[in-house]
């Protein structure tokens, strides 16, 4: 694991940085990061990693299909069924036909559902903001320039993958 330290010992200088090292301490900062969200506690239904992925999929995208789901997941179509069919028996996700086929199911959580997600992100957004209050405010400012920053390196590096590469302009 690199140490805080190490990242400052190899301060950004220019276009030249050396992006293996930044990337360790991302990567560091990661881990801290999913300890701190998954330890998060949770009232109601315990729910694993991939029950969550699921709901916050489809709390992203409601009314999306089962093989649209299992793609956003990246798991097998009868993985994604067996899922849901948990999800559906703790009341959590409703499957409905989809209004204009009706060979088409839909997916979207239930009130229960959207209950669980808000308590959860809730409890997820009050431990990280424990952790953020620990920093120099100067600190917080830095990290929120760089996850910006950040953000928009990886919307564009998923535009280059997506689309190959493009023109800024077009």
């Amino acid at each position: 694991m690199t140490n805080p330290g190490d990242l400052a010992d190899h301060q950004a200088t220019g276009p030249g940085d050396d992006s293996e090292v930044i990337a360790r301490a991302i990567a560091d900062a990661v881990e801290r990061i999913a300890d701190t969200w998954a330890a998060a506690p949770q009232d109601g239904p315990r729910l694993t990693a991939t029950q969550l992925r699921a709901l916050r999929a489809l709390e992203m995208r409601p009314a999306a299909n089962l093989t649209a789901l299992a793609e956003r997941l990246d798991i097998a179509l009868p993985a994604a069924s067996r899922l849901c069919n948990r999800l559906e028996s703790a009341g959590l996700l409703a499957r409905m036909t989809h209004p204009l086929s009706r060979r088409e199911v839909e997916l979207d959580l239930t009130s229960a559902g959207r209950h669980v997600m808000q308590e959860i992100s809730a409890r997820r957004v009050h431990a990280l903001a424990a952790v953020v209050a620990e920093m120099k405010p100067a600190e917080r400012g830095a990290l929120r320039c760089g996850l910006a920053a950040f953000q928009q390196a990886a919307r564009s590096e998923e535009l280059r993958r997506r689309y190959g590469h493009f023109d800024a302009e077009g």
